[in-house]
């Protein structure tokens, strides 16, 4: 649902209403749910070839286990547990190595092993959207939906150059399948969810098509009033968001594909965490891609993409909650941010002789970004937008499979990217946002011609088959992103000009693991070890940031195994560990997660399903008080704490499934090390951290047809 709401302040305390009455768009995924649920019956009929793979799956994902070397890949349609709110960041951390930076109850900042923003680009069918809010305050994940996507792919560390500039955590992908149609048919999903503090989520997917073409749609909407810790405290953290988004497929051939789509979005959120709200999250998006198989004995594939996302975010002081004075806001204040990414992206991948694979090929991205704030009295909407900043960047990328025995496999990739970015002058007043553009000059160009990317990676198959094990060699320029360029307090020209002296981020890393697998049994373990040069490190100090380059090392693991019990049991674990060290200043490096562990216990016979996770979380000693990233620094020290969560399902047949569950059992009050300190404006006291939720209830219902 659309932000604009005509109603008066919510007074402290308040949640956010169910419906938004002044909305300029209706609940669109309600609408479309509504809408098709007469169809049910008749889809049911449609394409049966497809039923074998519209059958639900008895699984509630409590952890997901690495499924290649380095990558791993996930279903986000299945049910997990703890519910995750409706954005990306809570759905990556049931995956080993993942945790969040809470802010609220929804739009969360992902982190992979410490590292976060454009070191792990997230994308959508292989598009790129970056937030506009200067505080990453509408954070890319804030504008994916992973229930409406078919697939989660996660590749850790450098170990890879197909997909964009700077990935030196690793790349994460929500993609959605081509639909496959062998006759005529209609399929259609959906999924109702219902939780304490007044969850509710609906989120319906339909395709129809033929041999020659397909449309689907896919649409959700996501509801969450505040809700209480383990001590019964209010926490503001209410969302309401919608996403919907379709596509239009030409298949005239099975080796053929040529798709148009389009999309929207739109929410709202309460920030416990922050001087402000979000009352808007605006995506437009839409998309051109073409992919064509098997031209010639040599030439395996061609891909090419257009496509074009905007995030339009407003934030203010006063609409979901009551203005309070305070910090650097002594007045009722509100800001309007839009950013433009836009890009293009072809790739071909030949196959000369069976055992060497290469793909190569350019992508490109521009993306400016615009601003303008108001007050109630002078509203934003009559000013008119500013260009602060624009960044623009130009890839070339070659990636080579050899399988060079029957149980050897290596692979190596090469980028070369030019970066550019611009900052515009502006009159001051409103915090640099009230008056005019001014010409960029050279002294507020960047560019850096030629940034190398690669790695080289050595796979091998042990005897017997079953067990793996590689070791891979990765090296990432990464060029500073809009946060860091244009969002911190020294990066004006007189006030230290770090937008012209702050340097590319350079990362070499080792990345090691191997896998094991045994007749109802298996373990995993991935480890890695960097040394970054010119890391890019935030100072804060009262309401001030500075950012500059620093030396630092990295290194972590994750392992993880399960093991049946029998025909019904199955027991899992994983455990998570990642290190920094901040070689200038000698001290650890900031935001760092501590060692986690996940224990599991889960029952599956017939229709029933059953199971537990133990989450285990230890102290964290390790920490650099004032220094951090763009949206949080470390506060100190944390307490480890324990939460144990329980859940059940029934499948009716194979097309309804039920599921229900209790996260935080013992309504254990606890705090992540990794969070933002609670706003004043809401009665927290400074440096304190914002409690998780306590005890949640749920019940989900999954259907196919």
């Amino acid at each position: 649902m659309t932000a604009n709401f005509s109603r008066a302040p919510a007074p402290h305390g308040a949640a956010l209403p169910a419906r938004a009455p002044g909305s300029r768009l209706a609940p669109i995924a309600c609408a479309i749910a509504c809408a098709l649920l007469p169809a049910v019956p008749a889809l049911a009929a449609g394409d049966a070839n497809a039923a074998s793979e519209r059958t639900l799956r008895d699984v509630v994902v409590t952890a997901v286990h690495d499924h290649s070397p380095v990558q791993v890949v996930a279903d986000p349609k299945q049910p997990r547990q703890p519910i995750p709110a409706s954005d990306a960041a809570d759905y990556l951390k049931t995956i080993p190595g993942f945790s969040a930076i809470r802010s609220g109850g929804s739009n969360s900042d992902p982190v992979l092993r410490g590292q976060f923003g454009s070191r792990l680009p997230l994308l959508t069918n292989g598009t790129l959207l970056l937030g506009a809010c200067p505080g990453r305050m509408d954070a890319p994940s804030s504008y994916i939906s992973p229930e409406t996507f078919d697939q989660l792919t996660v590749i850790k560390g450098p170990q890879t150059v197909l997909w964009g500039p700077g990935a030196s955590a690793g790349v994460v992908r929500f993609d959605r399948e081509r639909p496959d149609f062998q006759e005529p048919g209609v399929r259609f999903s959906a999924s109702l969810l219902g939780a304490s503090a007044g969850r509710n989520d609906q989120t319906v997917d339909l395709e129809a098509g033929n041999t020659q073409m397909y449309v689907r749609a896919t649409a959700n909407h996501s509801h969450g009033q505040d809700y209480r810790d383990g001590n019964g405290r209010r926490v503001p953290s209410a969302w309401d968001k919608w996403n919907a988004d379709v596509a239009l497929g030409l298949t005239p051939d099975a080796d053929t594909l040529l798709e148009l789509s389009a999309g929207a979005g739109d929410g709202e959120a309460r920030y416990g965490g922050r001087g402000m709200d979000g009352t808007q999250f605006r995506r437009d998006s839409w998309g051109l891609r073409l992919e064509k198989t098997r031209l010639t004995p040599w030439l395996a594939k061609l891909e090419a993409q257009l496509y074009s996302n905007r995030a339009d975010h407003v934030m203010d002081n006063f609409t979901l909650r009551t203005f309070a004075p305070g910090g650097s806001m002594s007045m009722p204040m509100a800001s309007n941010v839009k950013r433009d990414t836009s890009g293009a992206r072809v790739a071909a991948t030949l196959q000369w002789q069976q055992d060497w694979q290469l793909v190569a090929g350019l992508d490109a991205m521009r993306s400016p970004h615009e601003k303008r704030s108001g007050t109630p009295s002078q509203p934003y909407a009559g000013k008119p937008w500013q260009r602060d900043a624009k960044f623009e960047n130009l890839g070339a990328f070659a990636e080579l499979a050899w399988q060079a025995q029957a149980d050897t496999r290596w692979v190596g990739g090469l980028r070369l990217d030019r970066a550019q970015a611009w900052r515009y002058p502006v009159a001051s007043g409103m915090g640099g946002m009230g008056g005019g553009m001014g010409a960029a000059t050279g002294a507020d160009h960047r560019t850096r011609p030629a940034m190398p990317s690669g790695f080289v990676r050595w796979e091998h198959t042990l005897s017997p088959q079953g067990a793996s094990v590689y070791a891979g060699l990765g090296h990432v320029q990464r060029f500073p992103d809009y946060w860091e360029l244009i969002s911190p307090g020294n990066s004006a020209a007189n006030a230290g000009n770090a937008f012209a002296t702050l340097r590319p981020e350079k990362t070499t890393q080792l990345d090691l693991g191997a896998q094991w697998k045994g007749q109802g049994w298996q373990l995993w373990t991935s480890a890695y070890l960097g040394m970054v040069r010119d890391y890019i490190l935030f100072d804060y100090a009262g309401k001030g940031s500075a950012v500059r380059n620093v030396d630092a090392r990295t290194a972590g693991l994750e392992l993880g195994g399960s093991q049946r019990l029998g025909t019904a049991w199955t027991m899992q674990g994983t455990l998570a560990y990642a290190w920094g060290r901040n070689s200038t200043d000698d001290r650890p490096l900031p935001q760092m997660p501590p060692l986690e562990a996940r224990l599991g216990l889960e029952y599956a016979q017939g229709p029933w399903s059953a199971g537990a996770l133990w989450r285990l979380v230890a102290a964290q000693h390790r920490y650099a008080k004032g220094q951090g990233n763009v949206v949080g620094r470390d506060l100190g020290a944390s307490a480890g704490f324990g939460v144990l969560s329980l859940h059940a399902g029934y499948r009716l047949n194979e097309r309804l499934r039920l599921t229900a569950g209790v996260d935080n059992l013992l309504d254990k009050n606890y705090a992540e090390h990794l969070n933002l300190a609670g706003n004043a404006g809401f009665g927290y006291p400074g440096g304190v951290r914002i409690n998780e939720p306590g005890r949640t209830l749920w019940l989900r219902a999954d259907v196919k047809f």
